[in-house]
């Protein structure tokens, strides 16, 4: 089995111990270094080499030296577009969840679920599946925190509903064509204009959506 190599991002030592701790009982990841500031975050990304970045959304760190918050989510996402991250949070403002979302995190999850689901949003992260913890899905289906409604979702021709439900349920564009027997190109359009549809733009916007609506 492949080890999947993991950096850990927290400002708070205790965190990082309950994680570490967490997944030392997995021998298919590997912690390959911890940070507690943003700045050394940077700084262990620019020598590490990692598969899954696990962070905090807020680590206050020296000031003015790098980027907090969504900015440092940002500058990931610029710097290193091939690294998958996971967004272990205590925040439930909705519009940052969604901010956060935008810049294409693949997981998102509160600090309060169980270690077992942040390995499991390690796993599906590592291969681009999208796992949002249920309390990240309930801020964000709070009134007002998505455009989507469920008169948008009814507009959905069948071949789209069909689409959206089975990439929600976790299957890939690939997956999908093969097991309705449909070209990729075709899914992955019919996937995109469901999300024109339902009026949003990014895949863990509609996992949510689709989550808190109750289409699956």
């Amino acid at each position: 089995m492949v080890n999947l190599r993991v950096i850990l991002a927290d400002d708070h030592p205790f965190v990082l111990r309950g994680i570490r701790g967490a997944l030392s009982a997995h021998t298919d990841l590997m912690i390959a270094g911890e940070a507690t500031h943003p700045a050394a975050l940077i700084a262990l990304l620019q020598r590490v080499a990692c598969d899954v970045l696990v962070t905090d959304l807020t680590m206050p760190g020296v000031t003015g030296t790098t980027e907090d918050g969504l900015a440092l989510i940002r500058r990931i996402r610029h710097d290193w577009p091939a690294l998958r991250i996971v967004v272990l949070t205590s925040l439930t403002h909705a519009a940052m969840l969604r901010s956060v979302a935008s810049e294409g995190v693949v997981s998102m999850l509160d600090k309060t679920e169980p270690m077992a689901e942040l390995v499991a949003a390690i796993r599906s992260a590592s291969i681009g599946r999208i796992h949002v913890s249920r309390s990240i899905i309930k801020a964000l289906g709070e009134p007002g925190s998505e455009p989507g409604t469920l008169l948008q979702m009814q507009r959905l021709s069948a071949r789209e509903s069909e689409v959206i439900q089975m990439f929600a349920q976790g299957k890939s564009i690939s997956e999908i064509a093969r097991d309705l027997g449909r070209d990729v190109r075709t899914v992955s359009r019919q996937k995109r204009f469901a999300m024109t549809k339902l009026g949003v733009s990014n895949d863990p916007g509609l996992f949510a959506y689709v989550r808190v609506h109750g289409a699956i």
